[in-house]
C-alpha cells in the first residue's frame, strides 16, 4: 500500500540531493528507527520511504522523522510492516489488548471508542469530546505488539455554538475575577473557533485562549485577540 502525505507550509528550497541527505540523517538520528531497513528516494521535493520494518511504531517514527525535515513537499510511504516470531498475533488478541489498554489508560465511558482489527490493522471509531483524546487513543494502541497499522476514525461531538463558547469564556473570567467578555468576539465554524477583540493583559489573553481550546468539540482555535494596556 502506498500512502501519500501532503505537507503544508514546507516552502524551503533544497535540491533533491540535499533533501535525501537530510532525511537520511534524520532517520539515523532517531533511535526508534533502524535506518538500514529504510530506503530514501527524492524527486522534485517528494520523498519516498520504502523497505520493510519489524513493527508499526517504527514505520510511524520514520514518517514523523521525514516530515520534520524542512523542504519536503510531500511524503510517499511504500514501507511494509513484516512481523516475525513473537510479534505475530491474531486479530482477536490484538483487539482484546487494544480494548484493555484504552480502558486502563483513559477515563471516558467504556465502549465510547470502538476497536476493529483486520490483518493486524486497527481501526478506531466512535465519538469523543476533545481532540487530545483522539490523539491519546491513537498513541495508546500504536505501539502494541502485532499491529501493522492504525486508522483513527474517531470524531468529535458536534455540539459547538457561539453561545456555548461565550459561556466558557465568561465562566473562566469570573473564576479569575477579571473583566467580562463583552470586548471578545467569538466566531464558530464547525469545530473551529476564531477569537478577536481586546483584553487587558497577556495572561488574560492566554487564559481565554486556553479555556476555549479545552471546550468540548473544539479542534482548532485561531487567536487574534489584541492586548490593550
Amino acid at each position: 500500500m502506498i500512502e501519500l502525505h501532503q505537507l503544508i507550509g514546507q516552502n524551503i528550497m533544497k535540491t533533491d540531493t540535499q533533501l535525501k541527505h537530510d532525511v537520511t540523517a534524520e532517520l539515523k538520528w532517531d533511535s526508534s528507527v533502524n535506518e538500514n531497513d529504510i530506503g530514501v528516494e527524492v524527486k522534485d521535493g517528494i520523498v519516498t520511504l520504502s523497505g520493510h520494518v519489524g513493527k508499526y511504531s517504527e514505520k510511524w517514527a520514520a514518517e514523523c522523522a521525514a516530515q520534520k525535515v524542512p523542504g519536503v513537499k510531500a511524503l510517499a510511504i511504500e514501507m511494509d510492516v513484516k512481523l516475525s516470531g513473537s510479534n505475530n498475533r491474531n486479530d482477536t488478541d490484538i483487539a482484546r489488548t487494544a480494548k484493555s489498554v484504552l480502558e486502563w489508560t483513559t477515563n471516558w465511558p467504556k465502549d465510547q471508542v470502538k476497536v476493529m482489527v483486520e490483518k493486524g490493522w486497527i481501526t478506531l471509531s466512535g465519538q469523543l469530546d476533545f481532540e487530545y483524546e483522539r490523539q491519546l487513543a491513537l498513541s495508546n494502541v500504536r505501539h502494541l505488539m502485532g499491529v501493522t497499522g492504525v486508522s483513527n476514525q474517531i470524531t468529535l461531538k458536534p455540539f459547538l455554538s457561539t453561545n456555548s463558547v461565550k459561556s466558557v469564556i465568561d465562566a473562566a473570567l469570573k473564576r479569575r475575577a477579571l473583566t467580562d467578555s463583552q470586548e471578545i468576539v467569538v466566531t464558530v465554524d464547525g469545530d473551529k473557533v476564531n477569537l478577536s477583540g481586546v483584553v487587558h493583559s497577556w495572561s488574560e489573553r492566554e487564559m481565554v485562549s486556553d479555556s476555549v481550546r479545552n471546550t468540548p468539540g473544539v479542534s482548532e482555535v485561531s487567536d487574534n485577540i489584541t492586548v490593550a494596556y
